[in-house]
């Protein structure tokens, strides 16, 4: 068996682009460090709306194309990051995208949203048990804005997290592993508010076809009181990888220096400094005190 590297970092995303938008300075940091960075994408993002009009009939209602297309701007996002281990939940196209909540997508068959939770779990205990990461990341149980699939990748990732602990399920999977750390995706209210100050006080400048306006706080998912943030990671190093990671879903993602937009051609900040809540686990910072580093108090 192959050694491990001592740091190994495991994220849980729902679609592609969800992991550089949140968390792609992490990412590129750890990565850089020699920690071993895993991503696990639960679905292709089949459903997804498309931004350029060259593109346009890859979407679910044309040629349904998307999930493939999309396949390789993940690879090249992950290149940008300098992540080398990415993974689709039981392999690519086995949950299909499941569309935004209330939609008739979410009873399709094989849609995400209604594969049973356990029997998704047992997929990624696979994972867990094969480059045992110390620390997890993954979303809160509203999926941070309430899509479907973001929830669902929350509920399977909490209850791997679970199941992989535990030296009764599934043998056949691997030697149990305990993961000492779970944080989930959270953007600090004054973070996001001094944001959104700059980029009206920039404006947009309309040199990057695609933003034609400015977002509002509730479309940034994961926004709480600057209180429930347990961990700030400083990816400033690491900004012009994550904007490149991003740029790589072109399908999906506007990037105009520090701001981005979706297919809503709103622009919103572009977060290099990343925060998350401890969900699981001990904090290795003092009472009070914010983590800067996810592998602190962590044994290795």
């Amino acid at each position: 068996m192959t050694e491990l590297p001592a740091r190994r970092l495991l994220l849980v995303h729902a679609h592609p682009d969800d992991e550089s938008i949140n968390n792609g300075a992490t990412m590129a940091r750890y990565a850089a460090e020699g920690a071993l960075v895993t991503l696990v994408t639960c679905t292709l993002g089949e459903e997804g709306e498309v931004i350029p009009p060259a593109l346009a009939r890859l979407t679910a209602d044309r040629d349904d194309a998307l999930g493939a297309h999309r396949i390789g701007e993940l690879a090249a996002a992950m290149a940008e990051l300098g992540v080398t281990d990415h993974r689709f939940l039981g392999g690519p196209g086995r949950f299909r995208d499941s569309g935004m909540m209330g939609l008739p997508q979410n009873r399709r068959g094989g849609a995400f949203w209604s594969a049973d939770v356990d029997e998704a779990a047992h997929l990624l205990v696979e994972v867990v048990r094969s480059v045992r990461p110390q620390v997890l990341i993954t979303y809160d149980p509203d999926g941070g804005y309430g899509h479907p699939d973001h929830i669902q990748a929350h509920r399977v990732a909490m209850r791997a997290a679970e199941l992989a602990a535990d030296p009764a399920v599934r043998p056949d999977l691997g030697e149990p592993h305990s993961i000492a750390k779970i944080y989930w995706n959270r953007v600090p209210k004054s973070v996001a508010e001094d944001g959104f100050a700059a980029l009206r006080a920039a404006g947009i400048s309309g040199a990057v076809p695609g933003i034609s306006g400015i977002a509002g706080m509730a479309d940034i998912p994961g926004v709480v009181d600057d209180a429930c943030v347990t961990a700030v990671i400083d990816g400033g190093a690491y900004a012009d990888r994550k904007a490149a990671a991003m740029r790589a879903h072109t399908t999906q993602i506007v990037v105009d220096g520090p701001f981005f937009a979706l297919s809503n051609g709103l622009g919103q900040p572009l977060f290099t400094t990343e925060c998350y809540e401890l969900a699981r686990g001990t904090s290795g910072a003092r009472a009070g005190e914010c983590e800067y580093d996810l592998f602190e108090g962590v044994g290795l």
